[in-house]
């Protein structure tokens, strides 16, 4: 999650908010916070602290921490499914891209640790699931593009799919193990995430 222009300066507290996107304002903040600590230890009075708002103006744009979570987990997927794009495109596609995808998958996670966690425990409230519950979901159906490029011609959508899940759970275990100490984050290990 790279900062810009319109993020918020969090290491000079005596720049604070005064106008413009408070909603982005307090996503951008809820992301660096993530830098620091685990979403369970973050609460909307300190993102209000750290933007320079009153914690009731976060209530306008989040009605709930569990809604600021959600958003944050949003442009988390949002990044995860870029960094994937751009590793397919780098790798000039193919099965090469295919495996450069599974790589920036597991470099995102190391990356965002904190976020990552969320992404992968968040759901969307009572009645509001989509196809796929997951807010990884854009990430999931890149893969199943990206899948098609491993499998023999003519493979069927429900093929595509057992593939898709296979590959996600290959790289998200690689992952998990990673962030949790059980598997050593090395470059080595994560140019074996081929051909899973």
């Amino acid at each position: 999650m790279n900062s810009n222009d319109n993020s918020v300066n969090i290491k000079n507290p005596a720049r604070r908010y005064h106008h413009g996107d408070l909603r982005a304002a307090l996503i951008e903040t809820g992301l660096e916070l993530l830098k620091e600590r685990s979403a369970d230890d973050m609460s909307l009075r300190e993102v209000a602290r750290r933007v320079g708002v009153s914690p009731t103006a976060v209530y306008r744009h989040f009605p709930d921490k569990q809604a600021l979570m959600f958003a944050l987990c949003e442009r988390g997927a949002e990044g995860l499914a870029q960094a994937q794009r751009d590793a397919m495109e780098e790798a000039g596609g193919g099965t090469q891209g295919f495996d450069a995808t599974g790589q920036a998958y597991v470099r995102f996670a190391l990356a965002n640790p904190a976020l990552f966690r969320l992404m992968m425990t968040t759901r969307k409230g009572e009645g509001e699931l989509q196809d796929d519950e997951s807010l990884v979901s854009e990430a999931m159906r890149e893969l199943r593009r990206n899948i098609a490029s491993r499998l023999p011609p003519g493979s069927t959508p429900d093929e595509q799919r057992i593939a898709a899940i296979h590959a996600w759970a290959w790289v998200h275990g690689m992952a998990m193990l990673m962030l949790d100490g059980q598997v050593p984050a090395s470059e080595e290990i994560l140019a074996s995430i081929r051909r899973g």
